[in-house]
């Protein structure tokens, strides 16, 4: 396998096989240039600034099954090895090439070791929240009595990359999970994880979102809630019954007081 070209291609490598990694991909990829088969009617090769006005064609391939799908690549060499015969390509910001084609499906990277299929629920989170999936807001209209404790299959994989991920976020100071079940709705019980922090918990809680999405246990809906000590609720059980399954290390919370990066 060739060395990765830039950093996104890196940060792909590495989203692929370890998913507390994947919220950085889908960082830089959103300020990334990328590449895509086609000509634009603007003068110049791999064109970065499009004009506006500027007629843009875009190459659609087919999968086996016949469905219809936009390749983009990550690099100029990427999309050189996709390609049998020399065709014309353009550069442009990932945003820009997502809202142009948004409601299609895409693939990143064809014919090389490492890539990712789009599909458009996905393209739409991440032209909404910089992440591939949009969190639901839920608000509890009227005091509710629940069912807690511990899930009786643990979400080992979800912990695990969970875990990895705050350990990147010194606003997180420790993460619990339970089970909370509401009997008097009728529906599944949900895994419930409590964030404690003395910071801006939002970017950390977006991340994990996404994380959560993709290691959660199938069929399994998982909620994300800030709890402080000394609020009642579902906090108070976490604090009292519950050991945090990730806590903050004085190194973490020194590194970020110095502003000094991981090693």
């Amino acid at each position: 396998m060739s060395e990765p070209s830039n950093d996104l291609e890196r940060k792909l490598i590495l989203a692929a096989d370890n998913p507390a990694s994947r919220p950085d991909f889908y960082t830089a990829l959103m300020a990334s240039d990328v590449f895509v088969i086609g000509l634009t009617d603007s003068t110049g090769e791999g064109v970065k600034t499009i004009p506006a006005g500027a007629k843009l064609s875009i190459v659609n391939w087919e999968k086996n099954d016949g469905t219809p799908i936009i390749p983009f690549f990550t690099s100029l060499e990427a999309l050189q090895r996709a390609l049998k015969e020399e065709s014309n390509y353009v550069a442009l910001p990932a945003r820009s090439f997502f809202e142009m084609t948004l409601g299609s499906s895409l693939v990143l990277n064809p014919a090389s070791p490492y890539g990712k299929e789009f599909f458009p629920n996905e393209i739409h989170a991440l032209l909404e929240t910089g992440m591939n999936h949009i969190p639901q807001t839920r608000v509890v209209q009227k005091e509710t009595k629940v069912l807690l404790g511990q899930p009786a299959n643990y979400p080992a994989d979800m912990v695990s990359a969970l875990t990895e991920l705050l350990a990147r976020h010194a606003a997180v100071k420790a993460a619990y999970l339970c089970l909370m079940h509401d009997t008097s709705t009728g529906e599944k019980p949900t895994l419930v994880v409590g964030f404690e922090g003395d910071q801006d918990l939002t970017e950390a809680m977006k991340q994990a979102g996404s994380v959560a999405a993709d290691t959660a246990p199938k069929g399994e809906l998982v909620d994300f809630t800030v709890i402080k000590r000394g609020e009642p609720g579902i906090g108070n059980y976490m604090f009292e019954s519950v050991r945090p399954f990730y806590e903050r290390t004085w190194g973490t919370k020194l590194r970020s007081l110095f502003g000094l990066g991981r090693a």
